[in-house]
């Protein structure tokens, strides 16, 4: 190969490797995002942080026996900052109904006459159970004015008698001792109740809202006091005891 041909042929060499390293990917970090598949939808950082994952009980029973409760001891209240009463969310995260559901509340929870006391516990039942569990938070005060407490209640389609959703509710503050219980939860219950039978949110929100937090679950649901005031075939007392 004559000398010229030689410079020629490198020439090209050289003309095609700066091409080819024109063309390379670049790592300076400007196109960062081109090596990286984005995260698929509803997988970012945070989604679905907090849910309250709320088991479903047995449900209404055509005769019930005193439920096994947690050891003694080895459930602890919780406090908002104004001292409200919390349940132990792992010794009670409420449970649901399977009997009640979005699709029959009108042939359940809302129907015209009431629905809790054709399937809530007998006494001789939830007064068993409410020992027990006064043992299992460690509640010593006085029994007549602790609330043996749906934490889901019944109004609600909280199942009757899964020891998951029912607790020693102590006195809220400022409770007269000897007045027996007074709670403000269960003036939040009948306002969801109500809520749910206007069709103002779902059985599955209130339910939701309820179990994680009592005391902010009108504010959650976009409730505010008093909101949903109107009596909607509520059964008055839904209390365990």
């Amino acid at each position: 190969m004559s000398t010229s041909r030689r410079l020629a042929a490198a020439a090209a060499i050289v003309v095609l490797w700066s091409g080819l390293t024109a063309c390379g990917p670049s790592h300076s970090g400007s196109n960062k995002g081109a090596d990286q598949a984005p995260p698929a939808a509803g997988n970012s950082a945070g989604a679905g942080q907090g849910a309250h994952q709320i088991p479903v009980g047995a449900g209404p029973q055509n005769s019930y026996n005193a439920a096994t409760q947690p050891a003694p001891g080895s459930c602890h209240y919780r406090y908002t900052a104004d001292k409200q009463p919390l349940p132990d969310l792992a010794c009670t995260p409420g449970a649901t109904s399977p009997a009640v559901t979005q699709a029959n509340l009108k042939d359940t929870i809302c129907k015209t006459g009431g629905y809790t006391s054709g399937i809530r516990p007998p006494v001789n039942v939830t007064g068993k159970e409410k020992a027990e569990n006064a043992k299992s938070y460690g509640y010593t005060g006085p029994m007549g004015d602790a609330e043996y407490d749906h934490l889901i209640s019944l109004q609600l389609g909280g199942d009757p008698n899964d020891p998951r959703n029912l607790w020693v509710e102590p006195p809220s503050p400022n409770h007269v001792p000897g007045k027996g219980p007074n709670n403000p939860k269960d003036s939040v219950e009948t306002h969801l109740h109500t809520a749910i039978c206007k069709g103002q949110t779902t059985l599955a929100a209130a339910q939701q809202a309820i179990a994680t937090d009592w005391t902010t679950a009108e504010a959650k649901l976009g409730l505010g006091a008093g909101a949903a005031s109107a009596p909607a075939a509520a059964d008055p007392d839904d209390d365990a005891n």
